[in-house]
């Protein structure tokens, strides 16, 4: 049975290393070295503290990209991102049409992926909170880690990392348990909503921008976290990553359209249009210990992660994708896909496409290649369920597998980014900044502009040739094209498809788009419930009908 633990447990174990390196420092706030690391002793010293500091987003970073056995792998096949029928990971038990709700039962199939996310988000969000209480208290005593503009840079970062903790949980897991540096170490505080919690990361995350500001002349290291290039970045670069992180939290939290409509657009585009302004990549490193595992695995073949026509069957301009959705559910057949959209493969045949997409190579684009998806050679083909079996896969970051590992991750991508200031500027009617912010991507793909389209009821241009085409009522077996918000659906899915965490589900579910019955959120995992003394429990939240009639 999976190890259990309680929010009452700190980190000692994924901090084992820095407790060591510390014992053996002479700090004025140092106690007697024992041969055994312990919780008091890693938090004692100003250098031990900020050591704390420095794991805690790696250790949330490989909590949710270390093992394919996580949610967020869960949530690809849910929202048509990737499909499989295995069992493994919980692909292909969430793929399966009629949708089942998400069994929270003790041992159940997917126990170990549906409670990853929550241990790692809660342990280190602990630690964090935990962090900033002793800092505070060194602080007090008159004690540094370095002078204050350095003990400013961590508690920006441990802010930083408590927000984003409570957060990413916030939009996945039903209810949270709200931790802060208030708490005494030990203390267990209840669940709160979904709501509350997220409430309590945005002002998190204020209060590492806040701390940012303090920290003048400060740089974070690039083992904390690191540009493009894998180098340290400065507190303006931070401060915007943190920003960011905001937008998608609070567009994010949604779980109906109706709710999505709700939000504060206009917070979500100040913080947008403040944020970053290039992707935030992380080094993946099998030797640092930036895990590659989710992007080396679903590379390993298409019985793990193969496209299906669902939504990015909007693209096709021959018709195809219309007569694939009038044919039953479980009777359809796969069909060639022709687009004039440069992120799928040309070719009047399917040999001309296999051979644009670098035929048998799994090493992913060439560089500075946008053709995220590639038609695979035949021989690769593996059959699933008759709706999500396509020639089609995503290879966009399959350079970390064929490079052992190793490369560059999109963690937030700007198209995200920009797709969230685009969402807000379209909700405010602010037709014009949107459509500048959707053709930066789209005219790079080779779609027309959408300059000049003032109403959600004007189509997108392209005439039969448009992009995308979209499922229209009553039926939904005809197809239309789209307007200029599903154009920025279009480009915020196809820039963001396997970058990011859960994103697909996230955006889906606000935009009503999940297929009827899909679970909309997870249950606290009965791994912690029970070691409250709780029963366990299964969410009732699904989603209706939405905007394709899936």
């Amino acid at each position: 049975m999976q190890q259990r633990y309680s929010l009452r447990a700190l980190s000692a174990l994924i901090l084992s290393a820095a407790t060591l390196l510390v014992a053996c420092q002479k700090e004025p706030l140092s106690v007697d070295n024992t041969n055994q690391p312990d919780v008091a002793r890693a938090y004692s010293t100003p250098a031990g503290v900020e050591t704390i500091v420095s794991k805690l987003y790696q250790q949330m970073y490989n909590g949710q990209y270390g093992s394919a056995d996580d949610i967020w792998t869960q949530t690809i096949t849910m929202s048509f991102e990737s499909h499989s029928q295995l069992g493994n990971f919980g692909m292909g038990t969430r793929a399966a049409i009629p949708r089942a709700p998400i069994d929270n039962s003790i041992g159940n199939t997917v126990a170990n992926g549906n409670f990853r996310d929550f241990d790692f988000l809660s342990r280190n969000a602990r630690s964090a909170s935990n962090a900033l209480a002793a800092i505070d208290k060194y602080i007090a005593a008159g004690f540094s880690a370095g002078g204050a503009a350095r003990d400013a840079r961590a508690k920006a970062f441990a802010w930083f990392n408590l927000g984003y903790g409570l957060g990413q949980m916030s939009l996945l897991n039903d209810s949270v348990a709200i931790l802060s540096p208030s708490l005494a170490s030990d203390e267990l505080p209840p669940f709160s909503t979904a709501i509350d919690a997220n409430k309590a990361a945005l002002a998190d995350l204020d209060s590492a921008i806040a701390w940012a500001a303090k920290a003048t002349g400060q740089t974070i290291p690039a083992d904390w976290i690191s540009d493009p290039a894998g180098n340290g970045i400065s507190m303006a670069r931070f401060t915007q990553i943190v920003r960011s992180f905001k937008a998608r939290y609070r567009a994010g939290l949604a779980r109906t359209a109706q709710e999505r409509a709700a939000v504060d657009w206009a917070a979500v585009v100040s913080d947008a249009t403040n944020g970053i302004t290039s992707d935030f990549v992380v080094q993946v490193n099998a030797t640092t210990g930036w895990s590659g595992a989710v992007m080396s695995q679903l590379r390993t073949g298409s019985t793990w992660s193969q496209m299906t026509p669902f939504v990015l069957g909007m693209a096709d301009t021959t018709g195809a994708y219309k007569a694939w959705l009038a044919q039953p559910l479980q009777q359809k057949t796969a069909f060639l896909l022709k687009t004039p959209d440069k992120r799928f493969p040309s070719g009047e045949t399917r040999e001309a496409q296999i051979t644009a997409s670098g035929g048998s190579s799994k090493s992913g684009p060439a560089s500075g290649s946008i053709l995220y998806f590639r038609n695979r050679p035949a021989g690769e083909d593996t059959p699933a369920e008759p709706w999500g079996t396509w020639y089609y896969d995503n290879h966009r970051f399959w350079a970390i597998g064929a490079g052992g590992g190793n490369g560059p991750f999109i963690v937030f991508a700007v198209a995200e980014n920009d797709m969230l200031a685009a969402e807000g500027y379209l909700r405010q009617n602010n037709f014009s900044a949107a459509a500048a912010l959707i053709d930066k991507y789209r005219l790079r793909a080779g779609l027309p502009s959408v300059a000049g389209i003032t109403s959600l009821t004007t189509a997108v241009p392209g005439g039969n040739a448009c992009v995308p085409q979209v499922p229209v009522a009553p039926n939904f077996t005809t197809t239309a094209c789209g307007n200029i918000f599903e154009a920025m659906k279009w480009e915020k899915r196809v820039e963001t498809a396997f970058t990011g965490y859960a994103q697909w589900f996230v955006d889906s579910r606000g935009w009503g788009d999940l297929v009827r019955g899909t679970p909309l959120e997870w249950p606290v995992p009965y791994q912690e419930l029970y070691s409250r003394g709780l029963g366990s429990y299964t969410t009732s939240k699904t989603a209706a009908v939405g905007t394709y009639g899936f």
